[in-house]
């Protein structure tokens, strides 16, 4: 987004003027996070998940590759490699543990970064790609981490994969034909090491070229902001550098500390146990389950259990999917003129209770299929469905929302008048 205000980008030293001419990367990176991109001056910490993703993925991109030097991808030994990598490798079980429990951080800072979206209103116009983008995002994450579990080739990543893969089959009349081609046979084997490998090391650069275009998307109308109201004046914004470079670097050391607490203290306190045992396709788990940032969605799955015109486990296949592709028309499903959650009273209420659904699938797919957990799946799936094609629309045709400020100023300063301020300097607050 063009602010007249902004600092513009003149280089004074001679090599940079040179270089500006010839190749434009320093007025690039200046309008990108530098003095020359203004952001809305009421930004809070719930801003600082998308910076924490991006640094996620790069974790996740530098401790895959120095893994991948030592990953064997085959079914006689990628047990091994990986038992090697942590005994053997020079600060190999730092780069496991990191990149296992980076993949948990990754997704932690991501749920948290949608639903900061759905509450302040991230998906209303004029910002449907960069809402659309992320969500492309999510779904290439998904694969990855998918695609990744299977990688150590323990129980629970040989009958994770069986089942997963087997939910292809239930589409009709190509649904065996795909699971086949997908896992290269009719049970994962070598070959479906070998395709798992090669496509976990391929997503995580086509997630950073998205996230490219979700970082450019999000520059042509600008960041949102708490208030939900649009940048009117200097006095709106403050420049990315140093206010946000501040406050971001701060959140990611604070992020970075529990990461490392995690990493150091409860390495495998997300994972499972049944992973370290070697891939028995003759021995089933007790309970088989994916990592925790699946429970959710695999919660959906298992709720349908009953046949009605289609097979259930169809159903299930439809709903799961279906939970995330919905999240794509939720700029047309929520008509309210209104954007952040802040001013519509009944909306907060029904976030909230959406928050609690979320939570309990989630707690229902890390439980066996079984009551009462099954029930509770069911009725948390259809509230699910409810508030994004019943509950939102009606709100955003019914609800009475409270006043809006005319300004960002105005919402900072408590409704004080602030006075003019040259751009980048914090207007005093009236005492």
């Amino acid at each position: 987004m063009s602010f007249p205000w902004a600092e513009q980008y003149a280089p004074k030293h001679p090599f940079m003027r040179w270089l500006d001419e010839r190749l434009p990367l320093p007025r690039l990176v200046h309008g990108s996070v530098g003095g020359g991109y203004p952001l809305p001056r009421n930004l809070n910490y719930f801003w600082n998940f998308g910076v924490l993703a991006g640094l996620a993925l790069v974790i996740q991109i530098v401790t895959g590759i120095v893994l991948a030097m030592h990953y064997e991808p085959s079914a006689a030994g990628a047990f091994n490699s990986v038992e090697h990598i942590m005994r053997n490798v020079n600060q190999g079980w730092f780069l496991r543990y990191l990149h296992a429990n980076g993949a948990s951080f990754f997704f932690i800072v991501t749920y948290l970064h949608i639903f900061r979206g759905l509450y302040y209103g991230s998906y209303k116009a004029p910002r449907e790609m960069v809402w659309m983008l992320g969500l492309v995002i999510f779904l290439l994450m998904m694969a990855t981490a998918f695609m990744g579990y299977v990688l150590p080739w323990g129980q629970m990543s040989f009958w994770g994969a069986k089942v997963i893969t087997g939910l292809f089959g239930a589409i009709p009349l190509v649904g065996e034909p795909i699971q086949t081609w997908l896992i290269g046979g009719y049970a994962p084997d070598q070959a479906t090491l070998t395709r798992f490998y090669s496509l976990h090391y391929l997503l995580p650069f086509v997630i950073a070229g998205v996230v490219i275009l979700h970082i450019w998307a999000l520059h042509i109308p600008g960041s949102g902001n708490p208030t939900g109201v649009d940048v009117k004046s200097p006095q709106d914004t403050v420049p990315f550098h140093p206010y946000y470079t501040a406050k971001d670097g701060f959140g990611a050391g604070v992020a970075l500390i529990f990461l490392a607490i995690l990493v150091f203290f409860m390495p495998n306190y997300l994972g499972h146990a049944d992973n370290y045992i070697p891939a028995n396709p003759l021995s089933t788990p007790a309970h088989i389950v994916p990592e925790w940032y699946f429970w959710p969605f695999y919660a959906i799955l298992r709720a349908f259990t009953v046949d009605f015109i289609l097979p259930a486990k169809l159903w299930g296949v439809l709903a799961m999917f279906g939970s995330i592709l919905l999240l794509f028309f939720l700029p047309w499903l929520d008509k309210s003129p209104v954007r952040s959650g802040s001013y519509r009273p009944k909306f907060k209420i029904f976030f909230w209770i959406l928050v609690v659904d979320v939570g309990v699938l989630a707690f229902c797919g890390g439980m066996p299929a079984e009551e009462p957990y099954v029930m509770l799946s069911q009725v948390a799936t259809m509230y699910y469905f409810a508030h994004f094609l019943m509950i939102l629309p009606i709100l955003s045709m019914v609800e009475r929302t409270k006043p809006l400020p005319n300004s960002i100023s105005e919402s900072v300063l408590h409704g004080e008048a602030a006075e003019a301020a040259p751009y980048g300097v914090q207007p005093a607050p009236a005492e």
